[in-house]
């Protein structure tokens, strides 16, 4: 039985093609209405079947969708829900896949009609990879949604919005927003900041060239690029929305970094061999909750 009769998805990129993918193939929804600003995008979901209904104005897909979700960059969310708010359908919710939650509230909650349920989400769940093309059904299967309600927020809206996501494979955790985007910041936006400078790095040394970058790119340095293959635009966007807690989390690595290097300095292995243990020790407990799997080079082909 579908939870939504009609969800209205702005926005299908990754996240929102895989939403559109896994609605359809679980039956989730009885209609799937897509916008974007592009209508070459629009055309590449049109062959990508991933609709009932195509616009590339948000506002004639929202009037009588029962659920509303923004997969676009975080810098336009506002600007989206200012256009949108008069044409929601009341008792709707309105909901988002930010990474970053204090700064889609500031921006989308001021343009939230009365009657309409704004519950901001993050699945959290993805790859480097961007685009329709890239969506499939199973991404967000067995991995974390997070929902920051605002008081508005009816239960029964919280409910319907827990059991889609439910529905779409994901487990479900209510958090504060502040909260969540000092947990995302460590968990996730720092590893990405990492990730671009450890290879803007090694781009800019002059006594290794590029070609033997690539040649001989081990694992580490490897997966960094995936990381750093991810969405420009988007990554910009989390930098300049979530500043305080990611600048808070650089500066604690920094200070760790900045140990480590003293004990490289000095040989200290007794120092740097419980960083290594303690760490790895880590990386085992991501696999035993189910969010990694122990096979060789992550489960990747390539």
């Amino acid at each position: 039985m579908a939870v939504f009769n009609k969800i209205a998805l702005i926005g299908i990129g990754l996240i929102g093609s895989s939403i559109a993918r896994v609605v359809r193939e679980r039956s989730i929804a009885n209609k799937i209405a897509i916008s974007t600003r592009s209508q070459q995008t629009l055309d590449e979901a049109i062959a990508l079947n991933l609709g009932d209904e195509y616009h590339t104005d948000p506002t004639k897909i929202v009037e009588d969708a029962d659920l509303v979700i923004l997969c676009t960059p975080i810098g336009v969310v506002g600007k989206i829900t200012r256009a949108i708010s008069t044409h929601l359908k009341p008792g709707s919710i309105i909901s988002d896949v930010s990474s970053v939650k204090v700064s889609v509230i500031e921006q989308m909650l001021p343009h939230i009609p009365d009657g309409v349920n704004f519950i901001p989400a993050h699945p959290v769940a993805g790859t480097e990879k961007s685009g329709p093309k890239h969506g499939f059904p199973t991404l967000f299967d067995n991995r974390w949604c997070i929902l920051t309600p605002v008081e508005s927020s009816s239960d029964k809206a919280i409910e319907l919005l827990k059991e889609f996501w439910q529905a779409c494979g994901s487990n479900i955790e209510i958090m504060e927003a502040e909260h969540h985007d000092r947990v995302l910041a460590i968990t996730s936006h720092l590893p990405q900041l990492i990730a671009y400078n450890i290879v803007g790095t090694a781009d800019d040394l002059e006594t290794v060239t590029n070609s033997e970058v690539i040649k001989y790119s081990a694992g580490g340095f490897r997966d960094s690029t995936r990381l750093a293959a991810s969405d420009p635009t988007m990554w910009r966007d989390v930098c300049l929305h979530n500043k305080e807690a990611i600048l808070e989390m650089l500066a604690r690595f920094s200070e760790d970094l900045s140990a480590m290097q003293r004990a490289v300095r000095w040989a200290d292995g007794e120092a740097l061999f419980d960083i290594f243990t303690r760490t790895r020790n880590i990386r085992r407990e991501i696999i035993d909750a189910g969010q990694e799997i122990d096979v060789s080079n992550f489960g990747r082909d390539e």
